[in-house]
């Protein structure tokens, strides 16, 4: 491992070796910064955020002016990212590819821009939950955006990857081990035509791993194998034992990528994480062990069996909470952030891997609406209402911490409600009307929380935040901005 070391001295140089791997966090690590929240936080606090933990990459989900421009000079490389949606026109016009390259990648590219790594085509595409929306468009638009790369004399470079989900490999049920590991038979041939691809192009294959969703998808599934810290039983691969199911999952990976010839493929973990708050398996204890075991693999350069002592690229999901997400896939989808809505650190987490009871550097500069709350009216009569409004409150507000297993349950129907209004106040900016639901709320300056359920405040977002950074800060982002923005015409 890499270390990154804050001074250098003489005496330095009598203590390397020791020093080393303690001084900073594993040079593959990164982070995936998502934005779909009610008051994000403002992308120069995001970039100072990365840039105080030393935090070297990070990946995005688009390729959004304001995150692109706090980016802008620091040397933090970058994955960009095209949606799912826009897929379709891209496969169909390699015109257009070129044109979004130019939008999106040249744009930036150039000495002091943002230091672009990757180009990442879709988000899991291949989810048999999409029912093959994505399937005959994916791989021609990763074809011509690589080859726009190419054709721009910047693909040797900047690689054009698909993040895709493990869903796209596995075993046999009858010999569920990873050695086995196959592609899925109703897209292995358009999967061995993607390796193919990304192998002739020098380009990674980009997997996303969850532990924690063998966790929630089946309660028979041993809690020790989802973390690295000996305590499961091990499964017996010819000889080979896996004691987590991260290692199994990623050899099983390998096993389909030699299948189709390319044992060898690059491989990064585009998401790997553990959410804290939304379901029974989802809570900062577990969150905090799992990062641990993790961490500490990365920084040794551990590797798995099927790939011992070799670096590799992880991007940890996610950053922030992200509390407008769709919960479709559950509702721990709006809680992996490492960091709270208002990026203040969740539990203890040593990026360096070694173990030290250390919290991660803060979000500075942010500023919060005023301390009031939004809470059941205690002379409220017409209760009759009640179901209604927390419906209410709870479509257009996150109630996610309400739910079984979740760190609010278990209040009394006053405190859901509360908990309910509150959270829509919250996300309307504290307005006045945003309080009342037919009588049965008010205002109040006394915080309704309990030991275990934080009845938030949101952050200030828009021009009040970007001033709390300071003017300094705004300038550098506004100049940067208008170079980009000149850029562009070009």
């Amino acid at each position: 491992m890499a270390a990154r070391l804050a001074a250098a001295s003489a005496a330095l140089a009598l203590a390397l070796v020791g020093m080393c791997c303690a001084a900073g966090p594993a040079t593959a690590l990164g982070m995936n910064w998502g934005t779909q929240a009610t008051h994000p936080l403002p992308p120069k606090a995001v970039v100072q955020v990365l840039q105080d933990n030393g935090i070297k990459k990070v990946k995005l989900f688009d390729t959004d002016p304001a995150a692109m421009s706090a980016l802008a000079g620091t040397g933090i490389e970058v994955m960009v990212a095209i949606p799912n949606n826009m897929l379709a026109d891209l496969a169909d016009d390699a015109g257009k590819a070129k044109d979004w390259v130019k939008r999106n990648v040249r744009r930036y590219d150039f000495d002091g821009g943002v230091t672009i790594k990757y180009v990442a085509v879709g988000n899991e595409p291949f989810l048999e939950s999409y029912n093959g929306s994505f399937i005959n468009v994916t791989f021609p638009a990763l074809e011509n955006i690589q080859n726009a790369l190419n054709n721009a004399g910047i693909g040797d470079r900047i690689k054009a990857t698909v993040p895709l989900n493990a869903d796209v490999y596995n075993s046999p049920k009858n010999n569920q081990v990873p050695s086995a590991g196959r592609f899925r038979a109703d897209i292995a041939g358009l999967m061995t035509d993607m390796v193919k691809f990304l192998a002739k192009n020098n380009a990674p294959f980009t997997v996303n791993i969850y532990p924690f969703l063998s966790l929630y998808l089946n309660d028979n599934f041993p809690l020790d194998y989802a973390f690295f810290d000996g305590g499961a039983t091990p499964v017996n691969d010819n000889g080979v034992l896996y004691t987590n199911v991260f290692d199994a999952n990623f050899d099983t990976l390998v096993a389909a990528l030699k299948a189709v010839g390319h044992g060898d493929l690059p491989i990064v973990v585009g998401e790997v994480g553990w959410p804290t708050d939304g379901d029974k398996h989802a809570k900062a204890s577990y969150a905090e062990r799992f990062y641990a075991g993790l961490l500490k693999r990365l920084a040794a350069n551990t590797g798995t069996p099927a790939r011992p002592n070799q670096y590799t690229e992880v991007y940890l999901f996610g950053l922030v909470d992200e509390d407008a997400k769709s919960v479709a896939p559950g509702s721990f989808e709006r809680h992996w952030g490492v960091l709270r809505y208002d990026g203040q650190p969740k539990f203890a987490m040593d990026l360096a891997g070694q173990g030290r009871n250390t919290m991660l550097v803060p979000a500075k500069g942010v500023k919060y609406l005023p301390r009031a709350w939004c809470a059941l009216n205690p002379n409220a009569k017409d209760l009759g209402k009640l179901g209604a409004n927390i419906d209410y409150a709870c479509t257009f507000a996150d109630c996610t911490p309400l739910g079984y297993g979740s760190t609010c349950n278990g209040m009394d129907v006053a405190g859901n409600a509360s908990y309910a209004f509150n959270a829509y106040y919250q996300v309307q900016n504290q307005k006045d009307e945003a309080c009342d639901f037919q009588g049965l709320a008010l205002p109040t300056e006394t915080d309704p929380s309990t030991a275990t359920c934080n009845f938030t405040i949101q952050i200030q977002t828009g021009a009040a935040a970007m001033a709390s950074l300071g003017a300094r800060s705004a300038g550098a982002a506004a100049l940067v901005l208008a170079l980009l923005q000149l850029l562009a015409m070009w």
